[in-house]
């Protein structure tokens, strides 16, 4: 349907697929509080997102058997009051490996959750609409990362950190009981199990595996990067725990304002051109991030913010055109996870063992050196032009 016509819609799977986020991101601001209750070292504390990440590429992997027989309605649901229970979890743990168990199960059900999010998005939504459509879902990231640290700043103030997350799990419980309630029939269509001859095309193709890296680079200058900043403001750059969250939470209020022209952007430009335009910026913004200090860093805190929102849109369409439409849930079900896997899951964990034994710095330079030559691929990227119908 027009963009127009399904806007709510929209707009709630975005919701959804925002708390899917919170419930992984909040953990980052945490640390530094973390880390005064539980003793882990920087590159342990970097390794959870590593176990997550492993977490998201087995519920992806097993997202189309999940959706398939409860379709990707109730895929949906499931991974909301899943990763809410995670969070009661994690209330009651007080070890590393209790922690860890916490991410596993959280990236298993956001593993599940992503693509029966878009698969649902770009079914009710029309092609040519679908860089709007997808603007406004990939405003779920930045919106993620603006609350995560401001939420820790409020939170901490009354809670302590495992209190903190309970919070977060009684609005996951409000928002999947509301989806459930009021949304009645979106999503209510199957996904397709994963079989060896299902995969075997997308696995052939060339610019599915262009795109698994190209996302990987987005999701490290987004996520990777992000989930470490509070540990290298505070031990590196002499930041206070509540100002690096403030200045981390203001910072991603950039991207919300500039996803939506993103998504122009994706339409007048095209999508691989705007993936290589945005993923270069970011990358040089992280380099820039990993060498100043004082103002001049919190400057570009806030411009790579800005930047790398402008990847998701471009990137998301692309996937979605690089594969016939039956392929497609199967596209973004695996794509996404197995670079989250690199760039949300190594890429923290390197960096945590950078502070360890190096510095922060030094890992972020050479993070940004690798984003800003690597956003050159986006040129090689295919885009089919004829599009069979189907979902």
């Amino acid at each position: 349907m027009p963009f127009r016509t399904v806007v709510g819609t929209v707009v709630f799977i975005m919701v959804l697929f925002f708390l899917s986020f919170v419930s992984r991101y909040i953990f980052g601001p945490l640390l530094p509080t973390i880390q005064e209750d539980i003793d882990i070292q920087s590159g342990q504390a970097g390794s959870l997102f590593l176990w997550g990440g492993f977490g998201v590429l087995v519920g992806a992997l097993s997202a189309g058997l999940v959706s398939s027989r409860i379709h990707h309605r109730g895929a949906l649901a499931l991974s909301l009051f899943g990763m809410a229970l995670a969070l009661v979890g994690a209330y009651f743990s007080d070890s590393l490996w209790g922690l860890r168990a916490a991410f596993i199960i959280l990236g298993l059900l956001a593993g599940i959750h992503m693509p029966s999010s878009v698969a649902t998005l770009t079914a009710i939504v029309r092609p040519e609409d679908w860089g709007k459509a997808l603007a406004v879902h990939q405003l779920a990231p930045p919106l993620s990362l603006v609350a995560a640290p401001l939420l820790a700043v409020a939170l901490l103030t009354w809670f302590s950190w495992n209190e903190a997350l309970l919070w977060i799990a009684g609005i996951m419980v409000v928002a999947a009981a509301g989806f459930v309630t009021f949304f009645g029939g979106v999503g209510a269509f199957p996904g397709d199990p994963p079989t060896p001859s299902y995969l075997r095309p997308v696995a052939r193709t060339p610019s599915f595996w262009m795109m698994i890296f190209l996302f990987a680079l987005g999701m490290g200058a987004q996520v990777g990067v992000y989930s470490m900043l509070p540990l290298y403001l505070t031990q590196e750059r002499g930041f206070s725990a509540a100002e690096a969250n403030t200045y981390l939470g203001l910072a991603n209020i950039v991207p919300l304002l500039s996803v939506y022209p993103a998504g122009w952007v994706t339409v007048r430009l095209g999508a691989k051109t705007t993936m290589g335009l945005f993923l270069s910026a970011a990358g040089l913004m992280t380099i820039l991030v990993g060498s100043l200090t004082g103002v001049a860093l919190v400057v570009c805190i806030f411009l790579m913010a800005g930047a790398v929102v402008g990847f998701f849109p471009a990137a998301f369409a692309a996937l979605s055109r690089i594969v016939q439409p039956n392929y497609r849930s199967l596209a973004n079900g695996v794509g996404p996870p197995l670079a989250f896997l690199v760039g949300g899951g190594l890429l923290p964990t390197g960096l945590g063992y950078m502070g360890q034994t190096a510095s922060f710095a030094l890992g972020l330079l050479i993070t940004g050196a690798v984003i800003l030559v690597g956003s050159t691929v986006a040129v090689f990227v295919r885009l089919l032009t004829d599009l069979e119908e189907g979902c």
